[in-house]
């Protein structure tokens, strides 16, 4: 699918997303939607409330990205990521407006429709013929003119707003704040996450709200709480208030106290669009959130030693990766292993995990369009580990290896505890060595020293 890349500044518009729902026929229509933004979160809160929705027995859609190890994980129907035969059906059945869309925009001097406007128009195309009856769709980037944002949202998520993206989005953030508050519609309930530059970011998000005439503001430490939370074995456990009820005691099975706030909005979201008055069911809420599935996010994908994938790129959720392992975990021993795109804050992303890893692995992943070199990678991380901390692995196989010998190395009793290795730095990251490790990988690895041949 050769086409151009999502966010062409000189382009910035909706009119191809417009034109093509028109020839479609407005499928979009047909279902409620929560349209998710935010800096950090996203994928993990859409999940959860495409989670609690299914739970009660109403059909769902779901509409995320990137992803992790195929492209038809971005498009789930009723928590089923859609099949190749499906992908491919569904892309037959929009081709030929797709071809229309592109011919007039090409004869207007723009240009064709991109791969994410392809994207989200099959996601809305086979929404629609599942039927659904609640979409749950994650923007790609921003808000504003995201293809996403021909959408009108029941409810809008807006979770915390920090830097990244800029070359896209503004240097400030205000800049991207504004971005992010343009998928606030009329009529719409606006539900927004915890802010950590909320002097800055909250009026632009209340003045969207008012000035766009939506329904209802649900804020976070205002409108909602997460009034208490502990960890737990396989995540947490917290008591979540939101306008509509008090919820005890719920089991969350991911990491971080960012998760819990995750979840509160999700349930916030969850009330608005469930045919419910009042309160939710508390056991089937503690039933979806204590089995959400969030690949990639704060994943452990094996024991012995214990070995975590996390996507986050960014400096707020490197801080949140951080504080999740230290609050869950507690080793003796954590070698990183890193590789991250080149257009990222590396140097302020590595300083705040610096404290948490004993050794760090500096490798590339598989965007090779994107990707810092693994010899530039290290020559930052010198500056933050110091020499004899660094290790540099131009292959994310040798890495993975690597990380996991240093740890071996001073596993005396052979049983991995206390030790582990966190890949970590870019979805694209967290992604390959997923694959690596769970299909493609050495399987002597995946046992426990003690077992190993």
């Amino acid at each position: 699918m050769q086409r151009p890349p999502e966010h062409n500044t000189t382009n910035l518009n909706l009119d191809r997303m417009k034109m093509i729902l028109d020839l479609l026929g407005h499928p979009e229509r047909s279902f409620r939607i929560v349209h998710i933004t935010g800096t950090n979160g996203k994928g993990s809160t859409a999940r959860m409330v495409e989670t609690i929705v299914r739970t009660y027995g109403l059909s769902t859609g779901l509409y995320t990205s990137p992803h992790l190890q195929k492209i038809t994980e971005r498009i789930c129907v009723n928590g089923q990521q859609l099949s190749d035969n499906r992908f491919i059906d569904v892309y037959n059945q929009v081709k030929d407006f797709i071809d229309i869309v592109d011919k007039e925009s090409i004869k207007r001097g723009d240009p064709k429709m991109s791969f994410f406007e392809v994207l989200t128009t099959m996601a809305i195309w086979a929404f629609a013929d599942a039927p659904v009856d609640v979409a749950v769709i994650e923007v790609g980037m921003g808000g504003l003119w995201d293809a996403t944002n021909v959408l009108d949202g029941d409810v809008s998520i807006i979770g915390p707003v920090d830097m990244d993206h800029m070359q896209w989005l503004g240097n400030t953030v205000e800049e991207i704040a504004t971005e992010k508050a343009g998928i606030i519609k009329k009529n719409s309930t606006v539900i927004v996450g915890p802010q950590p530059h909320a002097e800055k970011v909250m009026p632009i998000i209340e003045a969207a709200f008012h000035n766009n005439q939506a329904r209802e503001l649900i804020r976070d430490g205002q409108e909602m709480s997460v009034e208490s939370r502990i960890p737990a074995v396989g995540g947490q456990v917290a008591t979540l208030v939101t306008p509509n009820g008090r919820y005890e005691q719920v089991p969350i099975a991911k990491f971080g106290k960012h998760q819990a706030h995750n979840a509160l909005e999700a349930l916030a979201a969850a009330e608005v669009v469930l045919p419910v008055n009042g309160t939710l069911d508390g056991d089937l809420v503690a039933e979806a959130l204590g089995s959400v599935k969030i690949p990639g996010r704060i994943e452990q994908i094996r024991n012995s030693p214990t070995i975590i994938l996390d996507g986050g790129h960014n400096v707020n959720a490197a801080q949140a990766l951080r504080d999740a392992i230290e609050e869950s975990y507690h080793f003796e021993q954590l070698v990183g292993v890193v590789a991250m795109m080149k257009d990222k804050q590396v140097e302020e992303f590595l300083g705040i995990l610096e404290p948490l890893l004993s050794q760090i692995v500096v490798t590339e992943n598989s965007w090779r369009d994107r990707v810092m070199p693994a010899e530039e990678l290290e020559k930052i991380a010198v500056s933050v580990f110091g020499r004899d901390r660094v290790i540099r692995e131009d292959m994310l196989t040798d890495a993975i290896q690597k990380a996991v010998d240093l740890v071996d190395s001073e596993d005396e009793l052979g049983v991995g505890y206390g030790r582990g290795v966190l890949i970590c730095g870019s979805f694209v990251t967290a992604g390959d060595a997923r694959i690596l490790l769970k299909e493609h990988d050495n399987p002597d690895l995946k046992k426990p020293k003690a077992e190993r041949a």
